[in-house]
């Protein structure tokens, strides 16, 4: 299995969602405010929600919403922190 730049798999994922089906994937954690990392996230079972069009959001663009199935938080996560998809590898480019 190769590699998906993490803009396919942000499409693939949105794709899914969208058909009410769940995704697991795991990312980089990071705040901004804080400018600090608590390490790796792991979500197991989550659908992506659909993206604000608040633009009062910093860095909205680059920020990606999600209902984590498990605890039913709704959290988002920098894209370019993704890791994996579906237990698949992603690269920034």
């Amino acid at each position: 299995m190769g590699q998906l730049t993490v803009y396919e798999a942000i499409s693939a994922m949105r794709k899914l969602s969208a058909q009410g089906q769940e995704v697991s994937f795991s990312f980089m954690s990071y705040s901004e405010s804080r400018q600090e990392t608590e390490g790796i996230v792991e979500v197991r079972r989550a659908r992506l929600r659909p993206r604000s069009k608040d633009s009062a959001i910093e860095n909205g663009d680059l920020l990606e919403p999600y209902t984590d199935l498990d605890t039913l938080e709704q959290r988002r996560f920098n894209i370019p922190t993704l890791m994996t998809f579906n237990g698949q590898k992603t690269t920034l480019l």
